[in-house]
């Protein structure tokens, strides 16, 4: 299967601005995320797609790629669907958040593996169990739970499931990484904002509400996505210790 991956980036944040050029060790933190994303073995290419022509630039000078895209997209759903748009020959589009500089190389090939085992599989994404009992109560963080075969039944920012009786159920986090076949997300982008997905703002329970299954890969991999000026020092000292080692 022929896979590009696609990092989604915008200058604009509320709790950091300019967030995607923000230096981790001396380096933009888009480029971070493009580097670590491209030593995937199974993706043939990666893209940084941004509105900002700032992004496109650090991108391209640090000797990436990078494709400008609309400005007006509603959700981004809608910019991965327009660089899907120019890769008719592409099977699988993955999606990695332009945050999360510290993706695992693995975990993106894992992700792609499950649609080599499931050829009817649309749609997967990754999750990993939280313990911190205010991590589990912080509506920032997405939970979801899932059948016996690791399908998606739910995505919340509540807790879920409800520990009425404590001690029955893990509860996981679902990590903002996914995979789509690229006919099912160009259709996908093309369906209406449904109940759920305005009640929760997740889009992803657009695919749950239109009878689409979502694959959840657990995994136990490190992730610190970088919302805060904090976040960002705690991720600057791991690559610190990650350069020393």
């Amino acid at each position: 299967m022929k896979t590009i991956c696609v990092i989604p980036a915008r200058y604009s944040s509320t709790r950091l601005p300019g967030k995607p050029l923000k230096l981790i060790a001396g380096v933009p933190m888009i480029c971070r995320v493009y580097d670590r994303a491209a030593k995937a073995k199974l993706i043939e290419k990666t893209i940084v797609a941004t509105d900002d022509e700032r992004i496109f630039n650090a991108v391209k000078e640090y000797g990436g790629e990078a494709m400008m895209t609309r400005a007006d997209h509603p959700t981004g759903t809608d910019r991965l669907a327009e660089v899907a748009n120019n890769f008719s020959d592409t099977d699988l589009i993955v999606n990695v958040q332009g945050d999360e500089p510290l993706i695992e190389p693995s975990l993106i090939d894992d992700l792609i593996a499950l649609f080599d085992d499931d050829k009817d599989l649309q749609m997967a994404t990754v999750a990993t169990e939280l313990k911190d009992e205010m991590e589990i109560k912080n509506p920032n963080n997405v939970k979801v739970v899932t059948d016996f075969n690791n399908y998606a039944l739910y995505f919340s920012r509540s807790q879920i499931p409800y520990p009425r009786n404590t001690g029955k159920s893990a509860v996981y986090k679902h990590i903002g990484i996914y995979a789509y076949r690229r006919e099912f997300l160009l259709k996908y982008a093309k369906m209406s904002p449904t109940p759920l997905e305005q009640s929760e703002s997740l889009e992803q329970l657009r695919a749950l509400e239109n009878g689409y299954k979502i694959k959840v890969l657990h995994s136990n991999n490190q992730f610190v996505g970088v919302d805060t000026e904090e976040d960002l020092a705690y991720v600057n000292e791991i690559y610190k210790k990650l350069n020393n080692s």
